[in-house]
């Protein structure tokens, strides 16, 4: 018989037994739209971690003022005085696998133009930091070293702090009042949306460190230094030439703890992310289970159809099938069963990852090649789970099959 042939008549079995059959159907549907919706869901939280990643900087390593204890606690936070622009120099000279730095000071300042006002978060940095932080400006352009050397009071806007003051008004050469402080926009950054704590990353301004130090918080010393290292593999050995320098610098004995702490917050991120993939396949895993069940469900509806046949297939081997007829028939019963049943999982787990991104506000990605492989999967159900009702069809005796009854 030809497949068309085969799949017409397992067809027509399966129309007679209606009800079974759809129930045998929702098992396989189940099992593959639970799949797709979890590779899903997967998927969104592997690319929120990675957008964080992103956001975090090239190659990222961040020097904080005060330590650290060993329980997490940061002492010293915004009170220790010994991390200067002058460490920062030294690093960006003698460590030559830093090729990007930037004296950062930073605080909160309530920003006014017209009658518009708002509280925000400021950052004093050099230009380099829109390098490191890998944050273009989009409308405008960043202030320059010659800013940063005059401490002009210049200021890039975040796409938050624009909506607040400036509404559809265009921001660029406008004069804005930062803690009374005169300041002309400049720029506006590209807006990057919520951090993965939560935090609007748009509500902030950039400008020059100098200006922040001397007219915003009135002293001669950092908060914390960022810098990019030349490659992924340079930022440990960068941390530890780094340690060596400002421990040198700052005069700190053996067995004294540091009074600065280098992070490298993208270990955090690689972290979440590889737990995000564990957790993905977990879940995988355990939706995997309904396709087993859908599975034996399968075997169990073909077994049933196979001794409520017998008098069926005792005429068709008695009138000359062959028994790789009768065990192709059955199968691709079992093979049509499982391919409705990917069909409809496929709709429902597509439907259903979009319900959830809307429903948790993510944008919801399915992976074309998840889809490939659940279809796939749900015939290979259909196969082995068929296999075995198909082969005691095609193994019956002809002469007690007629007997059956």
């Amino acid at each position: 018989m030809s497949p068309r042939a085969i799949f017409r008549e397992a067809f027509k079995a399966l129309t007679r037994n209606k009800m079974r059959s759809t129930l045998t159907v929702l098992g396989i549907m189940i099992g593959i739209g639970a799949v797709i919706c979890v590779v899903a869901i997967g998927q969104a939280g592997s690319e929120q971690v990675q957008e964080q990643l992103n956001n975090l900087g090239e190659n990222f390593v961040w020097i904080e003022a005060g330590s650290r204890a060993p329980n997490g606690i940061r002492t010293g936070s915004h009170g220790t005085k010994t991390l200067t622009v002058e460490d920062s120099f030294a690093i960006g000279r003698q460590i030559p696998l830093i090729k990007s730095i930037t004296p950062n000071v930073d605080g909160n300042a309530v920003v006014v133009y017209g009658n518009h006002n708002w509280s925000t978060h400021w950052r004093g940095v050099s230009p380099e930091y829109f390098t490191i932080k890998r944050w273009p400006v989009v409308l405008g352009a960043p202030f320059t070293q010659p800013d940063v050397d005059r401490a002009a009071n210049v200021i890039v806007i975040g796409d938050t702090v624009r909506q607040q003051l400036f509404g559809a008004e265009d921001p660029i050469g406008k004069v804005i009042r930062v803690n009374n402080n005169p300041c002309q926009v400049v720029g506006v950054l590209e807006a990057k949306g919520q951090s993965g704590f939560g935090q609007d990353q748009d509500d902030t301004l950039v400008l020059p460190y100098t200006m922040g130090m001397k007219k915003l918080k009135g002293n001669n010393w950092l908060d914390d230094i960022m810098a990019s290292a030349t490659s992924q593999e340079s930022v440990n050995p960068a941390i530890d030439q780094i340690i060596g320098l400002l421990r040198e610098r700052h005069h700190i004995r053996a067995g004294q703890d540091d009074d600065f702490n280098v992070r490298r917050p993208d270990e955090f991120i690689q972290a979440r992310l590889e737990a995000s993939r564990t957790f993905t396949i977990l879940l995988i895993a355990i939706a995997s289970v309904s396709l087993l069940v859908g599975g034996i469900g399968i075997m169990n509806v073909m077994l049933v159809s196979v001794t409520e046949r017998t008098r069926e297939i005792g005429i068709r081997m008695a009138i000359g099938a062959t028994e790789g007829s009768v065990q192709a028939q059955f199968l691709g019963e079992a093979l049509l069963l499982s391919l409705f049943g990917g069909l409809m999982g496929v709709a429902v787990g597509v439907g259903g990852s979009l319900l959830l991104g809307k429903l948790l506000e993510w944008p919801m990605s399915i992976p074309p090649q998840a889809i490939a492989v659940a279809a796939l999967f749900a015939s290979a159900v259909g196969v082995f789970f068929g296999f075995y009702p198909a082969r005691k069809a095609s193994r019956l005796d002809p002469i007690e099959a007629l007997r059956f009854e």
